[in-house]
């Protein structure tokens, strides 16, 4: 993983993806670019650590022995996520010692991070939860934190590594990956466990950080413009590396209307989402029929999305993909009222599941895209983390204070009616936004790439 290297390296994979590529249909050749194949591999390891402290960790818990009460605690660790905007500043700005000048900066970051992943989980893995349940949990928020920091430094890394025609393929393939990389890393632990012991299993499925090592020798070192406020230090430093990238934002034609689209554009989605396990539950659905369809199927449908989505990103533009998919996930909500309309019905339930994860995944790349177009190269962790994050803090906000009370005071099929009513102020607002030109007026040039 060193510079001077990086470019025979890449030579091989490039020309045998090269080949590959002119074996495939026009419509798939994208997704064989190194970019996007990057960017799948960056996704396979950013979706390893959380499956850790996930379904992987409460099934640990549960066979210890270890209290309900004290399991939920546990989703502490799932926080750091949500809190990664904190941090992501630093990791924009500061360049590590010695590695930075060996690796760039981004790559410096992520064979540190990759290491402070791999290192966590080792801990978490080691520690007895019978024994010492302190232990554990101080473990699961340390992987959490690391976990949180690698995923900073991959989508900065991945957005960075693709041309702003890749960002469709590389969005579709960053997604493609993470489910890849989270489902893997937990059946594989599983598997393990049941063989060798949690111990071990937890060290060996830290192997799953190579990925984005593999990555890292892929696309080398992303092209980024200088920093005005690098030469800066101590509290000028860090408000520098915290004010810029907002004031960069808020500096841009439209900032005001971007920043209430990314905020509301999925209000409606979102409170759906939270609330169709209580749908089910309802329709009197078992646990066979909603592994089946909402697990199986909701899956599949998922993956098809991406890919169409992908495509059709390609085929129609980033503006119209956008439009497109936020009119889908709205529709989609239309589905469930049907369904609740219907009552217990597997068909409908197929249905209802298949399109509604369909248009999540096309929504993830259409919409993905568009959110790492708006990241400026100078403060690309910060921008993406902060987008990121408000892209859906509304809706699980109104979800966690008012869905359970909307539901109960208009039933099932109301409710669903008005979550499609939410979706539309971002529909219409996207939809003023490219009439006016704000869509583009509000991102920013690309430097050139590597890829």
């Amino acid at each position: 993983m060193i510079d001077p290297v990086s470019s025979a390296v890449r030579a091989p994979w490039t020309k045998a993806l090269a080949d590959i590529r002119r074996r495939l249909p026009e419509g798939v050749q994208p997704y064989l670019e190194r970019g996007p194949v990057g960017a799948m591999l960056l996704g396979m390891a950013s979706g390893f650590p959380i499956a850790m402290i996930g379904a992987t960790l409460t099934t640990r818990l549960a066979e210890s022995g270890i209290d309900k009460k004290t399991v939920t605690a546990f989703a502490l660790a799932m926080l750091m996520y949500n809190f990664k905007l904190l941090w992501a500043p630093a990791i924009d700005r500061v360049r590590l010692p010695v590695l930075a000048n060996l690796l760039g900066q981004r790559r410096a970051w992520l064979l540190v991070t990759a290491l402070l992943v791999v290192a966590t989980v080792s801990w978490l893995g080691l520690a007895d939860p019978a024994s010492d349940i302190g232990t554990v949990v101080l473990a699961a928020v340390a992987v959490g934190f690391a976990g949180a920091s690698f995923d900073i430094v991959i989508d900065a890394y991945r957005i960075e590594n693709l041309s702003a025609e890749q960002l469709g393929a590389g969005s579709g393939m960053t997604q493609y990956g993470w489910r890849l990389g989270n489902a893997l890393a937990a059946s594989t632990v599983l598997v393990l466990a049941s063989r060798i012991g949690w111990n071990l299993a937890y060290v060996s499925a830290t192997l799953f950080v190579l990925p984005a090592l593999l990555a890292a020798l892929l696309l080398g070192e992303p092209r980024r413009p200088a920093l005005a406020g690098a030469a800066l230090r101590g509290w000028a430093a860090v408000q520098d590396a915290v004010v810029a990238p907002l004031a960069d934002f808020l500096r841009r034609p439209g900032a005001a209307l971007t920043l209430a689209f990314v905020l509301t554009h999925k209000i409606g989605d979102t409170v759906a989402n939270l609330s169709f396990r209580l749908l089910f539950a309802d329709l009197g659905f078992t646990k066979d029929e909603i592994a089946g369809y909402d697990v199986g199927i909701g899956f599949v449908a998922l993956l098809v999305g991406i890919f169409v989505g992908g495509v059709l990103y390609k085929a129609m533009g980033m503006k119209r993909a956008v439009l497109l998919s936020l009119v889908l996930m709205a529709i989609s909500n239309l589905g469930f009222a049907a369904l609740a309309a219907v009552g217990h019905s597997n068909l409908g339930m197929a249905l209802a599941i298949g399109f509604e994860n369909f248009s999540s995944g096309f929504g993830g790349v259409a919409v993905g895209a568009y959110f790492a177009a708006l990241c400026d190269h100078r403060f690309t962790a910060t921008q993406f983390a902060l987008v990121s994050a408000a892209a859906s803090v509304v809706g699980r906000a109104f979800s966690a204070s008012s869905a359970g009370a909307l539901i109960e005071a208009m039933g099932f099929i109301n409710f669903y009616l008005l979550t499609t009513v939410l979706a539309v102020p971002g529909i219409l607002l996207f939809l003023y936004m490219m009439r006016s030109g704000l869509v583009d007026d509000a991102i920013p040039d690309r430097p050139p790439s590597l890829v």
